[in-house]
């Protein structure tokens, strides 16, 4: 008989395939690395971008009012969110902050070819895989206190991405 209990902070069942966290790694890591790149573009220029005034211009364009502050929020979401979905770092509120984003992306570029929303809906969808399954073992939220994945997690974090993304449609116009 064992004397030893269960460390409650422990996830719960039998630990993941090492193949299956150096997946969820790539997911998290090339797309995600791309977005915070993107936002890197809006919100400072780099990376060949125009920068916060050329992001506010196209906001203002696309009917966003007032359109410096949904640049500032459409950059820093597509910047944070990227960057600490790539890092496996706060998941469910990383997952919200892109869906959110990218809900908001998909609306300005609807009424277009599926070409101008596909990444948009690509980036989605994985973000909220990642919200209920979690980022990994090789990830920043691995084995914390405040790591957080599962259904009720997962769910949560899609909430709040459509509350967001509904609230920021209806004050943007």
């Amino acid at each position: 008989m064992s004397t030893l209990t269960a460390d409650p902070a422990a996830p719960a069942g039998p630990a993941t395939p090492r193949h299956i966290d150096l997946g969820l790694l790539l997911v998290r890591i090339v797309p995600f690395g791309v977005l915070a790149v993107f936002g890197a573009q809006k919100l400072f220029g780099a990376f060949g971008g125009g920068g916060l005034s050329a992001t506010e211009a196209t906001f203002a364009q696309m009917g966003y009012h007032p359109a410096l502050f949904f640049a500032l929020l459409g950059g820093a979401c597509e910047f944070a969110g990227g960057l600490l979905l790539m890092f496996g770092l706060l998941t469910p509120l990383a997952a919200a902050m892109v869906m959110g984003t990218m809900i908001n992306a998909f609306a300005a570029v609807a009424d277009k070819p599926l070409e101008n929303s596909a990444l948009a809906i690509v980036l989605l969808v994985l973000a909220a895989g990642l919200a209920f399954a979690g980022p990994g073992r090789f990830s920043l939220d691995a084995g914390r206190p405040w790591q957080r994945t599962g259904f009720v997690w997962g769910g949560a974090s899609v909430a709040l991405a459509l509350v967001t993304a509904v609230a920021s449609l209806l004050v943007a116009h």
